[in-house]
């Protein structure tokens, strides 16, 4: 029962490599193995390889400072910060709250075995992250210094160390955040502020690690002096790999006992956590008065809902709101600076440096786009729509409003800030404001008809609408190449009539398109919607 609870976990992890949940099938045998060539690539390929690059830069210095040690402290610090990272969703997901807990809870299967299955799934996880460190970390060791027994033994040691230190964080961690769930009204805006705080420090530490490891290698044997003095256990750890046959086998026993532990505590706790319901509080009915919506604004007002209660929506067809605002204020500190490289890059094109920052702006407000999945999530519930006492094009605008508000304000603010740093006219700045508004509104309006004219509605997770669908490649390329269009037009003939022309032009363009796509969605665009089933 335990081999087929792990595999059973391994195919939910993998599901989408088996399972094609756009077209609601299996997928064909040379499709499955494609999808795991392509992830062996992305693991050994481009992992690997950059913790190959990594060990080489830092493993010969440091050993020609007598820190070797050192080495297998920094190495095995990136192996655990990676394996948690990569497990620690899984942890809290797959370990307490699973969505299939009822179910296996009801059938005469062991908790042990549940326990333990999940348990592997979560260790087998981290150690797929961790041998893309722990292998270029041992193969550019014995590179360096030359093989023997001692060092095999101890690197493989130093891997399963690594491997238990990894569970038991990702088990602390996911047990820490199932609880907090369980207290959590609104999850869906935890869950994208979390996502998007991982995203941004990820590319911080990416942007500092160039610096830091030069800082490193220039100052090795002050920092290695340091962390043997005032975190001494981390000097011994860094002893296994070296091949310290006696804190190799110290280090072992307590983690291996630490493991033992983590396998007792789960087990008396899984089911308390596992059948623990959401916190509801005692509300005490108050009469008072409801505003009274029209049908229109109650269309807006259910559309918002939707968008508000999927991390996945709001993450992957909202990342504009957050991205505008903030290109912005950076814009008010750091765009002196970018605009005076712009100029003397591109010094025989005047207004060019507003013209690219007017290209961001387009590029940004592009990334707002709700209307595009809006048809498609409704799915097989669109009868729903239909049998509203609402007309088709009500619930079409709907969606295209919704976008529309969503984006005014971000595109506001940063189009703001944009004309605030620009050395230009009156009038251009006034442009620069308004022809991304406009903006706005046609791109609202091309989303809503890519979301009628090309519908998923036979989806079984809600990821193939919003990132799968032919729908939303569409919109996302056709926007990045009006994007390219709207500068290199600038910088082919643009530049002849000026920038205040330009935007004129352009703003003019944008929004003649837009009333003509809106009659369109008033007319033809309804009756094809009235059709969808």
């Amino acid at each position: 029962m335990l081999k087929t609870l792990v595999k059973k976990q391994l195919f939910e992890v993998f599901k989408g490599y088996f399972y094609d949940a756009k077209r609601n099938k299996m997928r064909s045998k040379f499709v499955i193995a494609a999808w795991f060539v392509f992830f062996a690539v992305i693991m050994v390929g481009v992992l690997g390889g950059m913790f190959l690059a990594l060990s080489l830069t830092l493993c010969g210095p440091l050993i020609s400072c007598n820190a070797g040690w050192f080495y297998f402290v920094l190495m095995g610090t990136v192996a655990v910060l990676l394996g948690s990272f990569g497990s620690v969703y899984n942890s809290y997901t797959a370990l307490y709250l699973s969505k299939d807990n009822d179910l296996l809870l009801s059938l005469p299967i062991p908790v042990r075995d549940i326990v333990g299955s999940r348990l592997i799934n979560v260790y087998l996880l981290g150690v797929m992250y961790i041998l893309t460190v722990t292998i270029p970390t041992e193969i550019v060791y014995f590179m360096q210094t030359g093989i023997t027994g001692a060092k095999v033994l101890c690197g493989i040691l130093f891997f399963f160390i690594i491997s238990a230190i990894v569970m038991l964080i990702s088990c602390a961690f996911g047990y820490v955040i199932a609880k907090i769930s369980l207290r959590l009204k609104n999850k869906s805006f935890i869950t994208a502020f979390v996502t998007l705080a991982a995203v941004a420090a990820y590319y911080f530490f990416y942007f500092k690690a160039g610096d830091f490891i030069r800082d490193l290698l220039v100052n090795a044997t002050i920092y290695a002096e340091n962390v043997r003095r005032y975190a001494y256990p981390l000097y011994l750890f860094g002893q296994i790999g070296e091949g310290n046959i006696l804190w190799c086998f110290v280090f072992t026993v307590v983690f291996a006992g630490a493991c033992f532990l983590l396998w007792r505590h789960m087990l008396k706790s899984f089911i308390s956590i596992a059948t623990a319901s959401s916190k509801v509080e005692k509300v005490q009915y108050v009469e008072k008065t409801v505003k009274e919506k029209t049908p229109f604004e109650a269309l807006i007002h259910k559309e918002l809902l939707r968008f508000t209660s999927s991390p996945t929506y709001m993450l992957n067809c909202g990342l504009g709101i957050i991205l505008m605002p903030a290109a912005g204020i950076l814009l008010l500190f750091k765009g002196q600076v970018i605009i005076e490289a712009m100029e003397r890059v591109f010094s025989d094109y005047p207004g060019s440096a507003t013209a690219f920052l007017c290209t961001g702006l387009i590029f940004m407000g592009s990334m707002i786009d709700t209307a595009v999945p809006s048809v498609s999530l409704e799915g097989k519930s669109i009868w729903i729509s239909h049998s509203l006492p609402v007309k088709p094009v009500q619930v079409l605008l709907s969606k295209m409003t919704l976008q529309i508000v969503l984006a005014a304000m971000p595109t506001l603010i940063a189009a703001l800030c944009t004309s605030m740093i620009v050395d230009e006219s009156f009038i251009c700045k006034l442009l620069i404001v308004i022809m991304p508004m406009i903006f706005a509104l046609f791109s609202a309006a091309i989303d809503t008809v890519i979301a009628v004219k090309a519908p998923l509605l036979n989806w079984t997770n809600e990821m193939a609408p919003i990132k799968q669908s032919g729908g939303a490649f569409l919109a996302i390329f056709s926007f990045w190449g009006l994007s390219i269009l709207f500068a290199a037009v600038y910088m082919l003939a643009g530049f002849r009539f000026g920038i205040v022309m330009y935007l004129i032009a352009w703003s003019v363009l944008f929004a003649v398109l837009s009333i003509l796509i809106i009659v369109w969605l008033c007319t033809k665009g309804a009756g094809i919607y009235s059709e969808l089933a």
